[in-house]
């Protein structure tokens, strides 16, 4: 699952501060008009504060991406090997491979293990589109499986009753920071001949059983875009792998089939991770740890403040995971009551929050071709109109998290008079 959940190569809009009165703004070239929409107040806080975080390690970026520039050796190279290097010692992998997105990760993993035109991927419907989006892409056909209501991660239950004879994969998404229950989905693949590639886009640092997100399946795809717990300055991927031939077949899918300069052994794509983006990966590694000891700190925060102000009618926050699980909390999503209402009242007391995700795959117009159905996967399309996700990273103050907390009192406490 790429990025900050909007497609890659989207125009990003900021959207004009609104007025009471009516305005018409431009913003980025396209004529919007704003009515009688009320102002919010001041902002309490950004919903993920990357100025924050710069400001921490600014020495340590501006002086690697200096060497780089002068170095003057931007493809590939040394800082893209070196990075590789570390993040598969970090998770414990054998190989790791750089490449231009986590959607193209994705991709590329497919392409690998042969999934083409005519095959069938299993996965999830409640993710970010890349995870389907790329299987379409590539010709196959995503097959979706619906997700446990406590974890929004695939039902491990449902997945055998999807295989086909077309089946080539299985594709479990770690949904935001949270690792699939992998044993039975492991076992089935093997018994079933199937190959497994993880959608580790949200949750690079994640456990299960003591093993890290992305070394369990064939491969593990991780996205580096800005809004991850490891972000890049821009779009990057990483591929984790066991095996060599597959590490040597994704070398050669990034790079236009070609191992020689213009030779080209196969067909393949550019797909390079740039040495910039690697640099600059490399430092905020080093401090990956402690940002994520930050935001699991957060959300046990947020856990017990919500359980102080007794809001378990209105409110079901991510309930701690058992003790075979690791969770990283790229986001903190609640259940709630009255969804929108609660976002908009948040919103005019200067909070943000973001909904992940509106609209379950089965049902987006560029999956039309799937015919899928409502009602089809019901615990996907709940969670579509239930979840909220709050600010969690890790400079998140703990009077911002109490304001958060006690303005969701409010609104539920206003709404029961």
């Amino acid at each position: 699952m790429e990025g900050g959940d909007r497609p890659l190569g989207a125009k990003v809009t900021v959207q004009a501060k609104p007025s009471a009165q009516g305005a018409q703004t431009k913003q980025g070239g396209v004529q919007t008009a704003v009515t009688n929409v009320p102002e919010a107040s001041a902002p309490l806080c950004d919903f993920l504060d990357l100025k924050a975080q710069f400001a921490e390690i600014r020495e340590e970026v501006m002086a690697a991406i200096a060497k780089v520039m002068e170095s003057q050796l931007f493809i590939l190279g040394s800082e893209v090997k070196l990075l590789e290097e570390e993040i598969a010692g970090m998770l414990g992998a054998r190989h790791g491979v750089g490449c231009a997105s986590g959607t193209d990760a994705l991709v590329l993993a497919m392409l690998a293990v042969g999934v083409g035109e005519g095959d069938e991927v299993i996965t999830t419907p409640f993710s970010f589109v890349a995870t389907a989006g790329t299987i379409a892409w590539i010709r196959a056909t995503p097959v979706f499986v619906d997700i446990d209501p406590i974890t929004y991660n695939i039902d491990v239950t449902k997945i055998a009753a999807a295989i086909t004879p077309r089946t080539r994969a299985i594709m479990p998404v770690h949904l935001f920071g949270l690792m699939a229950d992998m044993a039975p989905i492991l076992e089935l693949a093997k018994s079933r001949n199937l190959a497994v590639i993880e959608d580790a886009a949200q949750a690079i640092g994640a456990r299960y059983r003591g093993r890290h997100a992305g070394t369990l399946g064939d491969f593990g795809c991780f996205s580096f875009f800005p809004s991850k717990n490891l972000g890049a300055a821009g779009d990057g991927g990483l591929i984790t792998t066991e095996k060599t031939e597959f590490d040597e077949k994704l070398r050669l899918l990034r790079m236009h089939g070609s191992k020689t300069k213009y030779h080209h052994d196969i067909l393949g794509t550019n797909s390079r991770l740039d040495a910039l983006q690697a640099a600059i990966l490399r430092v905020k590694l080093r401090h990956l740890e402690k940002w994520t000891r930050g935001r699991q700190e957060r959300a046990k925060k947020y856990r017990a403040l919500f359980a102080e102000r007794n809001l378990r009618e209105f409110v079901t926050p991510p309930l701690p995971p058992p003790a075979e699980f690791a969770h990283v909390y790229n986001q903190f999503t609640i259940r709630c009551r009255r969804r929108d209402e609660l976002r908009e009242y948040l919103r005019l007391k200067g909070i943000p929050s973001e909904i992940y995700y509106p609209r379950a795959l089965h049902l987006q117009p560029a999956f039309a071709n799937l015919r899928g159905a409502a009602g089809q996967f019901p615990h996907a399309e709940a969670a579509s109109a239930e979840v909220l996700s709050l600010p969690v990273f890790p400079e998140l103050r703990e009077e911002q998290q109490m304001d958060i907390v006690n303005a969701i009192a409010q609104f539920y406490a206003a709404s029961a008079r």
